[in-house]
């Protein structure tokens, strides 16, 4: 059976990262609470990181409190072997083999990528965090922290709701605030996750019992040819 996720044509051209956007995971309940929808899902989520070559990778989730604060991962050697960022709805990066997730049913999760550094970040924004600035903070971060020029990224945006099924368009925003700070190349899906159930979870359309999607974003281990 073909597991259910997609990798975005824009990410998978650069070489340097592995990625994936997960879908619906088929014949899971997700009508439970959090905890327990996350527990559930996350077989299938292993077999999905594993499918696409980073199953044995550090793993760093954000807490996501649709807040604008950015977690760093600056070396692997120290602490703990991947972890949950408190407080953070953002991860940023230049630490290679390590994978960057968040978990998304209607928010956007922003895959950023800065190949000439490199460094990675990787964003959930929904309405809130997008007016807070999270992914223009994370970019911030990747300017400060690694050198990176907003010029030389390429911004992915995954599927998240949009109007008329929401009403705001916060993915026009995102896409608005990267171009403010220099981004050239931003990728937009276009895709709404309340209009295809049978592909995305959506929080909204749902009534809050739903699923996850996980977005994954890691620079390989080395450059690939």
């Amino acid at each position: 059976m073909e597991l259910p996720f997609e990798q975005f044509p824009a990410l998978s051209a650069i070489g340097i990262c592995r990625h994936v956007f997960t879908h619906r995971i088929p014949d899971i309940d997700v009508s439970h609470d959090k905890a327990e929808v996350m527990k559930r899902l996350d077989a299938a989520h292993r077999e999905i990181r594993n499918a696409i070559g980073v199953g044995d990778w550090p793993l760093f989730t954000a807490e996501q409190i649709h807040g604008n604060e950015i977690g760093v991962v600056e070396s692997c050697s120290r602490g703990p072997v991947g972890r949950e960022f408190p407080g953070c709805d953002g991860i940023i990066t230049n630490q290679r083999g390590i994978a960057l997730g968040v978990y998304v049913a209607d928010c956007c999760a922003v895959y950023i990528v800065d190949p000439k550094t490199p460094a990675i970040g990787l964003v959930h924004s929904g309405r809130k965090g997008t007016e807070l600035g999270v992914v223009t903070n994370a970019i911030r971060e990747m300017i400060d922290r690694f050198g990176s020029d907003p010029a030389n990224m390429i911004v992915q945006l995954s599927p998240c709701i949009r109007p008329p099924h929401y009403e705001v368009g916060f993915a026009v925003e995102i896409v608005r605030q990267c171009r403010a700070l220099g981004v050239k190349e931003i990728d937009e899906s276009g895709l709404c996750t309340a209009c295809d159930l049978d592909r995305y979870y959506s929080y909204r359309a749902e009534k809050g019992k739903t699923g996850r999607m996980l977005a994954l974003l890691g620079l390989n281990p080395t450059i690939a040819n």
